[in-house]
C-alpha cells in the first residue's frame, strides 16, 4: 500500500477509529510516565469525567457539599476598597495648600465614573510606570551587591534625622499661614495651650470670615480629638491642656466641625447646601478652590469615619451619621474613602438598635442611588451577605431581622434591573442547595436548609417578589420561588418540622395575593390535619412560640399545644387561601376536594373543641359555595370569555360584603390576639 496523500493522512487523523485507538493508548502511556503531581492532576480530571459520564447529578450536587450561603457571590464581587494608604497625619499648616495636594497618594482606580474612564490621567500613568521600573533596578542591586544596601538604610536614617533637626529649628515658618489671621502669638510653638478660648476663636475665624488657615487649625484638631490622643499632641505649635479642660476643648472641637463643616466646605466652593450631585463635585476636581481644600475635606471624612468606630453611645453615633450623610457629596473624589464607610454603614445597620439601622441605612440607600451602578451592585453584595451573616440566629431578634428584609427590598427597588437579575442569581443557588439535599440527604446539606439562615433567605426574596411583582415582571422569580418553597416543605414532612411547613403555606399565600397567581396550598395544609390527634394531651410542656422555632422539641408533638396548634393553624391558612378565591367563579370547585377531607376529618375527631372549629369551617365554606352557584346561574357569558370571567363579582369583593369573607376577618383577629397571649407566656 502506497503512501497516503495530504488530504488522505489529513482525514485519517481526523476521523479513521484506529488512529483514535492509536491516541487514547498514546495518552495511557504519558499518563504513566508523568511526574507524581501530574499524575494527580491527571486522575482528578479522569475521576471527574467518569463521574460526569456516569452519574452528572451526583457531581452537580458535590459542589455545594463545603459552601455557605454567602458564597453565592465572590469576594470579587464585593471587595472593592482602594489601598488607602497616602498619609493619615496632621495637615501642614503653611499658607500654600497646593503643595499638600502633591503628597495624596490615593489610589482611585478601583471605582470607574459612570462614563467609564480611568482616574489617572495619561501623565501620571507613565510617571507610575517609570517608577516601577526603577523600583525594580533598584530591587536587582540591593540582591546584587548587599553591600549597597546598607548604605541605602544608613543614607536614609541621616535624612530622617536632617529633617527632624529642621523641624525643631523652623518656630516662626510653620505657622506662616495663621500669622495674618491671628494676632497677639495666638500659636506660639513654646506650649500655648489649645483651651476652649482658643477653640472659639478659631470658631469664629472660620464662621465669620472663611479663614482657611483657621479651619486647618480646627480640622487637625479635630483628628486629635477623633482618635483622641492620650499625650499631648502638637496641633498648630499649639498643645492640648490635660484632664478636664482637654476633654471639654474635644467635645467643642467635635461638635463645632460635625455642626458646622459641611456648611463651610460648601460655603468655600460655592456648592449650595441643597446639592447632592455627584456631578458637582466632578467638575471642580480641577480648580484651585478644590485642590486647596481637597485635603482639609478628605482629613475631616476619614476622621469622622474613624470617629464612627470608637463610639458606643447610640445618640452620638447617630448624630455624627447624620453629619457625614450631609456631607456625601464629596465622597465622590475619594473612592476607598467611601468603601470603608459602605462597610462600616453596613456593619452598624446589621448590629445597630432601631435608629442606628435606619440612620446607617440612609447612608447606604445614598451611595446606591447617587454614585452609579457600580456603587449599586457593591451596595447589593454587602447587604446580601450582612443579612446572611446575621440571620443565623434570630431568637429575639425577629424584629430586626424583618427591619434588615424590609430594608434590602426598598434598596433593590433602586435598580430593578439589576436586582432581578441578581436576584435570580441568588434564587437559583438556593434551588442548587435544595436540589444537593433532596439528591444525597447528607446531613450538613440538610441542615443547611434547615436553618434560619436559609428560611429567612426565601423570605426575603418572597417579600422583594410580592413588594414589586405588580410592576415588573418578574413571573420567573415567582416560579422558581415556588418551586423551592414546594421542596422544603415536602422535604421535611414529619410533625416535628411544623412550625416549618406552615411558613412554606404562608409564603405561597402571600405569593398568590400578591400576584394574582393561583398557587394550590391545599394538599399541604390538609397534610399538617393528618398529624395524629388524640385525646391524650400528654405531659405539661414548655410554653413554645411555633412560630419561633424551626423544629420542634420531641415531647412537645404529644401535648394539647401541638393538636390545638395544628388544627388551628391549618383552619387559618386554608381559609386565608379560601379568602383569596372566595369571589372567584371557579370557587366550588376549588373547595370539593378540601371539604371531603374535612368531613373526614371531622368525624374521627373526637376532641369537642377541635370539632366545633372544623365544623363552624366547613358551613362558611359550604354557604360560599352556594353563593357563588347562584351568581354563575345569573350570568349570560360561558366560561370561554376571559374577560368576563375575570370581571365576575368585582363589585361585591371590593366591597368584601360576604359572610365568608366576615368569617375570614374573625378568625384572622383571633389568630392575633393568640399570637400576642403565646409571646407574652414565653417572654414570662
Amino acid at each position: 500500500m502506497g503512501k497516503l496523500g495530504k488530504k488522505a493522512r489529513k482525514f485519517a487523523k481526523k476521523n479513521l477509529q484506529s488512529v483514535l485507538r492509536n491516541k487514547r493508548k498514546l495518552k495511557s502511556k504519558f499518563k504513566r510516565k508523568a511526574s507524581q503531581r501530574d499524575s494527580q492532576d491527571i486522575e482528578e480530571n479522569h475521576e471527574f469525567d467518569t463521574k460526569n459520564a456516569s452519574n452528572e447529578r451526583k457531581t452537580v450536587g458535590e459542589e455545594f457539599q463545603t459552601t455557605s450561603l454567602d458564597a453565592v457571590f465572590s469576594e470579587d464581587d464585593s471587595e472593592v476598597l482602594g489601598d488607602d494608604s497616602d498619609s493619615d497625619g496632621f495637615l501642614s499648616e503653611d499658607s500654600s495648600f497646593a503643595h499638600v495636594v502633591g503628597s495624596d497618594n490615593e489610589n482611585e482606580s478601583y471605582i470607574k465614573d459612570s462614563n467609564g474612564g480611568s482616574s489617572f490621567s495619561v501623565q501620571n500613568r507613565d510617571i507610575r510606570a517609570e517608577l516601577l521600573k526603577k523600583a525594580k533596578k533598584l530591587t536587582k542591586l540591593k540582591e546584587k551587591y548587599p553591600g549597597f544596601s546598607k548604605y541605602l538604610e544608613s543614607y536614609n536614617v541621616e535624612i530622617e534625622q536632617t529633617k527632624d533637626e529642621e523641624m525643631n529649628s523652623d518656630d516662626g515658618e510653620s505657622l506662616d499661614g495663621l500669622q495674618p489671621v491671628i494676632d497677639n502669638n495666638a500659636c506660639s510653638h513654646v506650649g500655648k495651650q489649645m483651651t476652649s478660648a482658643y477653640v472659639d476663636s478659631l470658631c469664629k475665624l472660620v464662621k465669620e470670615q472663611d479663614s482657611v488657615p483657621a479651619l486647618t487649625c480646627l480640622i487637625n484638631a479635630y483628628r486629635a480629638a477623633c482618635h483622641n490622643d492620650g499625650e499631648a499632641i502638637n496641633v498648630s505649635g499649639c498643645v492640648l491642656s490635660q484632664g478636664t479642660q482637654k476633654s471639654e476643648t474635644f467635645s467643642n472641637i467635635l461638635m463645632f466641625m460635625l455642626h458646622e463643616a459641611d456648611n463651610i466646605f460648601r460655603r468655600l466652593l460655592g456648592i449650595s447646601n441643597l446639592s447632592s450631585r455627584k456631578e458637582t463635585i466632578l467638575e471642580l476636581k480641577n480648580t484651585t478652590k478644590w485642590l486647596s481644600l481637597r485635603p482639609l475635606i478628605k482629613s475631616y471624612i476619614r476622621s469622622t469615619m474613624f470617629l464612627l468606630n470608637q463610639i458606643t453611645d447610640s445618640e452620638i453615633l447617630a448624630f455624627s451619621i447624620c453629619q457625614l450623610r450631609a456631607s456625601m457629596i464629596f465622597l465622590s473624589a475619594f473612592p476607598s474613602l467611601m468603601c470603608n464607610l459602605l462597610e462600616i454603614s453596613v456593619h452598624i445597620w446589621a448590629t445597630g438598635d432601631r435608629s442606628l439601622s435606619s440612620h446607617s441605612f440612609l447612608i447606604i440607600r445614598d451611595i446606591a442611588s447617587v454614585f452609579g451602578s457600580n456603587w449599586f451592585d457593591f451596595c447589593f453584595v454587602k447587604t446580601y451577605k450582612a443579612f446572611i451573616s446575621h440571620s443565623q440566629f434570630v431568637e429575639k431578634k425577629f424584629e430586626h431581622i424583618h427591619f434588615l428584609r424590609n430594608c434590602f427590598v426598598e434598596l433593590c427597588c433602586i435598580d430593578m434591573q439589576k436586582s432581578s437579575n441578581k436576584a435570580i442569581i441568588c434564587i437559583l443557588y438556593l434551588g442548587k442547595i435544595l436540589h444537593k439535599g433532596w439528591e444525597t440527604k447528607e446531613k450538613e446539606v440538610v441542615k443547611t436548609i434547615c436553618s434560619w439562615q436559609y428560611i429567612n433567605c426565601v423570605d426575603l426574596w418572597v417579600t422583594f417578589i410580592s413588594a414589586n411583582i405588580h410592576d415588573y415582571d418578574l413571573q420567573p422569580l415567582l416560579y422558581m420561588i415556588v418551586q423551592i418553597i414546594n421542596g422544603v416543605a415536602l422535604l421535611f414532612p414529619g410533625p416535628r418540622y411544623l412550625p416549618l411547613r406552615l411558613r412554606c403555606i404562608q409564603w405561597l399565600n402571600h405569593l398568590a395575593d400578591s400576584s394574582g397567581v393561583f398557587i394550590p396550598v391545599a394538599s399541604l395544609v390538609l397534610d399538617v390535619l393528618e398529624y395524629k390527634i388524640t385525646k391524650d394531651s400528654g405531659k405539661p410542656s414548655k410554653v413554645i412560640e411555633p412560630m419561633s422555632t424551626i423544629k420542634l422539641p420531641k415531647h412537645w408533638l404529644k401535648s394539647h399545644d401541638f393538636q390545638e396548634q395544628c388544627v388551628s393553624s391549618a383552619i387559618e391558612l386554608l381559609s386565608e387561601h379560601f379568602a383569596q378565591w372566595s369571589y372567584h367563579i371557579s370557587f366550588p370547585e376549588l373547595a370539593t376536594t378540601p371539604l371531603i377531607h374535612l368531613k373526614k376529618l371531622f368525624e374521627r375527631t373526637s376532641i369537642e373543641n377541635f370539632r366545633r372549629v372544623i365544623k363552624r369551617f366547613i358551613d362558611q365554606v359550604e354557604m360560599n359555595i352556594d353563593l357563588m352557584q347562584k351568581k354563575r346561574e345569573e350570568v349570560p357569558f360561558s366560561p370561554k370569555d376571559q374577560q368576563s370571567v375575570e370581571s365576575f363579582l368585582q363589585v361585591e369583593k371590593r366591597t368584601g360584603s360576604t359572610p365568608f369573607t366576615q368569617y375570614y376577618k374573625s378568625i384572622m383577629g383571633k389568630a392575633a390576639s393568640r399570637k400576642m397571649i403565646s409571646k407574652r407566656k414565653v417572654s414570662y
